[in-house]
């Protein structure tokens, strides 16, 4: 597959797309994404689109939900939207594996005594609309592989659910059109649309954006994402798994399912700088590779450098191996200081001195528990959210990321947005997959495999 055939620009002309930002516009940004030396006002955390922060999200009308996806972060965000305020439950679930599902099922029973009737538990990769059509349900969590979700958070929005929807959200971008088409359909029917990408919902983050919108560190001159640690979980392939089943259950190390670890991790920390930067890259150069990963067919490493309009720059490094130093962290640099999240959230000039720090005793909740209880607000109180289009964009940026290390190009941010690229199968079934190879990776400089 030659690169004029990757990035062939039929699909969509992707110069005329604006960035997806905040909840309200970023007056110091152009139509173009070229920010402005300074702010022309200062602006309050509500101008910004700062949320409430309550403890816990009011009572109200019944919420029940449905959980697709019944894996780990699944029950995760299961557990949490349960905890997030009073009069809410989970009545349905779908998965595939009827293990994944009653291992949540016991969860949700043993912590919050919230039993699943079986007539609403929906096996197989046509679960999620068999749940769709069950009409007193009123929010979906979308927590299943990457893979599925542009598809099933369109179906959501089209059923006029409220949507959890967990991060990234797409694996390409095929998949990103289709969840950006389906934001603007659920925005005009007023549907609440939170996401995954949990430092949005951290008061610490949104306290230091201000600091930073409002001229603080000066105007945005780079930044930088890190997600680097030890190696990740894997499975092997087990007896009477087929291939489609390994895929699924060892689904982060598998490309087509998770996107690579840049999207699946290092998003959280593209994404914070995406929002502090508020302009999207318009190009990005890639390294990265495979070294000690045990199974699938994604990389054990990438750096990626993003250049911007007016010579700005982000560098942003994702590693997963053992023995190796770690870093999750922010910076954004500006030309009186920076912002860094590398210990306290904080800004300091360039000589170390402090300009602002985040006062820690204001965090009462988690940022994992703070995006469920800003779900349930949001649709009690008619404060709309709907965050899915800036998940979207991040995770363009991520995938432009990704697709330079694989491919070892410079990629443009208009050749991305309108590559027809597509990762996985066109059929969903359990059985064999004959276009994906266990342990194959891409090569930067050779044409790839045909994709999965």
């Amino acid at each position: 597959m030659k690169r004029r055939e990757f990035l062939t620009s039929s699909a969509l002309a992707g110069a005329g797309l604006p960035l997806g930002m905040a909840s309200v516009s970023l007056a110091s940004c152009t139509a173009g994404g070229e920010a402005k030396s300074a702010p022309s006002k200062t602006y309050t955390p509500e101008e910004l689109g700062m949320y409430s922060f309550v403890d816990i999200a009011p009572d109200g009308k019944p919420l029940k939900a449905a959980l697709v996806g019944c894996g780990d972060r699944g029950t995760g965000a299961a557990t949490q939207f349960l905890k997030a305020g009073p009069n809410v439950s989970i009545i349905a679930m779908a998965d595939i594996f009827p293990d994944r599902m009653d291992a949540s099922r016991k969860i949700l029973m043993e912590q919050f005594n919230n039993d699943v009737p079986e007539v609403n538990r929906f096996f197989g990769f046509d679960a999620y609309q068999k749940v769709l059509a069950i009409p007193e349900i009123d929010v979906v969590l979308l927590c299943t592989p990457t893979h599925f979700r542009p598809e099933h958070f369109k179906a959501a929005v089209d059923a006029g659910k409220h949507v959890f929807m967990e991060k990234p959200c797409a694996v390409d971008p095929t998949g990103i059109r289709t969840v950006i088409a389906a934001s603007k359909t659920a925005t005009a029917k007023g549907l609440t649309v939170v996401t995954g990408n949990q430092r949005r919902h951290s008061r610490a983050y949104w306290e230091a954006y201000v600091q930073v919108r409002n001229g603080a560190i000066g105007e945005i001159v780079s930044g930088a994402a890190h997600w680097d640690q030890g190696a990740w979980w894997n499975k092997k392939q087990r007896p009477g798994w087929s291939d489609m089943e390994y895929n699924i259950r060892n689904w982060f190390n598998i490309k087509w399912l998770s996107g690579d670890h840049i999207l699946d991790q290092a998003i959280h920390n593209i994404d914070i700088v995406t929002w502090f930067m508020g302009v999207r890259p318009t190009q990005a150069v890639g390294f990265g590779g495979r070294a000690q990963r045990l199974t699938g067919d994604i990389f054990d490493f990438f750096s990626v450098d993003y250049y911007y309009d007016q010579n700005r720059r982000m560098l942003t490094t994702a590693r997963q191996i053992d023995g190796c130093d770690g870093n999750v962290s922010e910076q954004v640099y500006g030309t009186k200081g920076m912002f860094t999240s590398k210990g306290d959230i904080r800004l300091e000039d360039y000589n170390g001195n402090i300009i602002w720090q985040y006062d820690k005793t204001k965090t009462k909740n988690g940022d994992y528990e703070q995006e469920h209880i800003h779900l349930v607000e949001s649709i009690r109180l008619g404060k709309k959210i709907n965050q899915a289009e800036d998940l979207a964009y991040s995770t363009l940026v991520a995938i432009l990321g990704r697709e330079a290390a694989y491919t070892g190009k410079a990629i443009s941010w208009d050749e991305i947005m309108a590559s027809d690229l597509r990762y996985g199968p066109k059929v969903y079934e359990l059985g064999p997959l004959p276009d994906y190879h266990e342990g194959v990776a891409p090569v930067p400089g050779q044409a790839p495999q045909p994709a999965n």
